[in-house]
């Protein structure tokens, strides 16, 4: 992978593809737990993403515990994007925030509405992560593995970088 790739970049191609295609893996970050997929809603300028759920469910409930740490896998839709951050993990019930996402696919998941009492919110404020960026396509890809073989050299699929959403 090539190292061009600075941390300013990485992120907003992290926050531009998590716009259109939200669907990430989520869970807290410690050995032998596993995470689910859940939908994000973002909040680039503060670096929190936003997860609906039910307070009845068992992340809610772990999460609920307090002072939890979490971590958020991402891999975009037209694999152009991956990233991994952790982060801390909260319960809210910020109703403005609910007001704010609310939309027709998240109703279809909650029969009772916005005004359910068990919805309930998920708060990940990340922090430290890494994300992959790769605009090659697929035909860039096999181009260079090609490329690679034939010159004894790794192949250039695109950058990685660090990055601090906090």
């Amino acid at each position: 992978m090539a190292d061009d790739l600075t941390a300013a970049e990485a992120e907003k191609e992290f926050w531009k593809h998590l716009k259109s295609s939200n669907t990430g893996m989520l869970g807290l970050d410690k050995p032998g737990y596993h995470s689910q997929p859940m939908t994000a809603y973002r909040e680039e300028e503060t670096g929190t993403i936003w997860f609906f759920t039910l307070d009845t469910t068992d992340l809610a409930h772990d999460v609920a515990t307090g002072g939890q740490k979490g971590m958020f896998t991402y891999g975009s839709k037209d694999q152009e994007v991956w990233a991994c951050f952790h982060g801390s993990l909260s319960i809210s019930r910020n109703q403005e925030v609910i007001d704010k996402h609310w939309n027709p696919i998240l109703a279809a998941w909650y029969p009772e509405g916005k005004d359910d009492p068990h919805l309930t919110l998920i708060r990940f404020d990340g922090d430290d992560g890494r994300v992959w960026v790769s605009k090659k396509g697929a035909v860039g890809f096999f181009f260079e593995v090609a490329k690679a073989n034939l010159t004894k050299t790794q192949p250039d699929v695109g950058g990685v970088a660090d990055v601090n959403l906090a």
